[in-house]
């Protein structure tokens, strides 16, 4: 892993794992999730997950990331936040300070010329994450894969992660939670931020921001393996001039921003 930091195991390299960590990153890994043969492509362009079988390590073969057009991302549509929240069990109360941050939507302002673009924000889950750098115990981590997550068996809430993160995209579990997916483990203490739907990705699924914003007709997001030069994403990425929020600090983020 780039950072500094050792590989060890799954958390780094995909290899063996203790059963607490397995179950954190296969979510529900004893629902058989099956991809239907007749769904519907968003107009923007989608690329499912390649499904990884129960105990398969995670590889670096891919490297999971999202591609997000502005130009198509409407100014009142949260309909990707909503998306999320459901399918993690999260909600935002209206209060900034303790809200959970897993996605949220940003208008931008370009001040030469006052043209104003919204755009979603959620963890950028970058190739050298600062995250991932500054955790004292190791619960912060970036899979193999490409994906950053926060394993909270071992969190202790030291909120270090949160002053690291460039993109304002971890929150804190401030009250005791209820109702939680088993999918998607949380609890008060803790750190969190969007785990780009690890357990549908690691199904064959797409995120389901993703997924919600093709049922709305706007196919501004795309998902897809950066890694893999036949991917849709990869053949935009390469096609089209993109933007990584915040380039200059280094950090490759696995999020890719068109029309910026």
């Amino acid at each position: 892993m780039s950072g500094g930091r050792p590989a060890t195991g799954a958390r780094r390299g995909g290899g063996n794992a203790t059963s607490s960590r397995r179950d954190f990153l296969r979510g529900a890994g004893a629902f058989t999730v099956t991809l239907a043969a007749g769904v519907t492509l968003m107009a923007y362009g989608e690329t499912p997950a390649a499904a990884r079988q129960p105990g398969e390590p995670v590889t670096s073969k891919q490297r999971w990331g999202l591609l997000i057009d502005v130009s198509r991302c409407g100014d009142g549509c949260t309909a990707c936040v909503t998306a999320c929240a459901e399918e993690n069990g999260w909600k935002q109360g209206g209060n900034p300070l303790t809200d959970a941050q897993w996605i949220r939507k940003v208008t931008i302002r370009n001040p030469k010329n006052g043209v104003t673009r919204s755009a979603p924000v959620m963890c950028q889950h970058c190739a050298d994450p600062p995250c991932v750098d500054v955790c004292p115990t190791g619960a912060s981590f970036k899979r193999a894969d490409g994906i950053v997550l926060v394993d909270k068996h071992t969190c202790i809430g030291c909120r270090y992660c949160m002053l690291a993160c460039p993109y304002k995209a971890r929150s804190f579990v401030h009250e005791p939670l209820q109702d939680q997916k088993p999918y998607a483990p949380r609890g008060k203490g803790t750190v969190e931020s969007c785990t780009m739907c690890v357990h549908r990705v690691d199904t064959g699924r797409i995120p389901a921001c993703v997924e919600a914003c093709s049922a709305t007709g706007n196919g501004a997001m795309l998902f897809g393996d950066l890694n893999d030069p036949g991917s849709e994403i990869s053949k935009r990425v390469a096609q089209y001039p993109t933007s990584q929020i915040r380039a200059d600090l280094g950090l490759d983020p696995g999020v890719r921003y068109r029309n910026l």
